[in-house]
């Protein structure tokens, strides 16, 4: 079994055990449920460097990234940097997160949030809804086109975006719908958690434009976010490169203004 196998085995277990804690009524009465969607497309298509920050405290290919640093004084950076949309990583097993710095984030900042987490059940979803999410992430190589029909279905009737995210063109071919607003290619091979940027140039050219385009993984320095813009790519997941440093805010603003000079 490998890594990928097994944080969808063990997020079967998680989603079970919640499920028995906290009921949908539970989640539905959250005072963030009602808050209305900003929109994460919008601000990629507007931006000059369409930078998602991403809050990361480890992984299983890299282990500690920084684990010391305040969920709340990342996000607070990130948003001052001028980033598009902040990422929070939500699995606790394998990557240190928790909904809890979902809401954290979602309370101190007024940009899109996305909510990282390998969602296989609505049941994930309405979590999201109830913790401040704007946008989720559904991954096509560990759903079937059914799946991510009705889950971005059950999303988009939260008023949720939805960023799919691919790896190849059989994987593009069968998840496309009209509820994806972001299509993001994933760079990592998450079998093996090899990096290649020439995976995002390859796909480029066969998304529909009618999604918006991110670049996930790997992207340590501006030259490969103005080289992605040249294929169409509006979004870019950073993550990383920036909560390696001890000031991943300021280290967030420095990079933007070598994009966008």
């Amino acid at each position: 079994m490998n890594i990928l196998d097994q944080i969808i085995a063990n997020k079967k277990r998680e989603v079970a055990i919640k499920k028995k804690l906290f009921s949908i009524n539970y989640l539905e009465s959250s005072p963030l449920f009602k808050k209305p969607t900003i929109s994460l497309a919008n601000r990629l298509r507007k931006s000059k460097s369409g930078i998602i920050a991403e809050h990361k405290r480890r992984s299983p290919s890299k282990q500690n990234i920084n684990s010391s640093l305040s969920v709340i004084d990342v996000s607070s950076g990130y948003e001052k940097a001028g980033v598009s949309g902040i990422s929070i990583l939500t699995d606790g097993k394998y990557f240190g997160g928790s909904l809890e710095d979902l809401n954290a984030a979602c309370e101190v900042t007024s940009i899109p949030i996305l909510r990282k987490e390998f969602i296989i059940d609505e049941y994930q979803i309405l979590e999201s809804k109830a913790n401040g999410a704007d946008v989720i992430l559904l991954i096509a190589s560990v759903l079937s086109r059914n799946e991510i029909q009705k889950l971005s279905d059950f999303g988009k009737n939260l008023s949720l975006e939805i960023l799919l995210e691919v790896h190849n063109e059989d994987e593009l071919n069968k998840s496309l719908n009209s509820n994806i607003d972001m299509v993001g290619v994933n760079n990592r091979d998450l079998q093996t958690f090899k990096v290649n940027l020439e995976n995002s140039k390859n796909l480029a050219d066969i998304i529909p434009l009618d999604f918006v385009k991110v670049s996930e993984s790997g992207i340590n320095d501006f030259n490969s976010i103005i080289e992605l813009q040249n294929y169409g790519f509006q979004g870019f997941l950073v993550g990383e490169n920036f909560m390696k440093s001890n000031n991943p805010g300021e280290t967030a603003a420095a990079f933007i203004k070598k994009i966008e000079s």
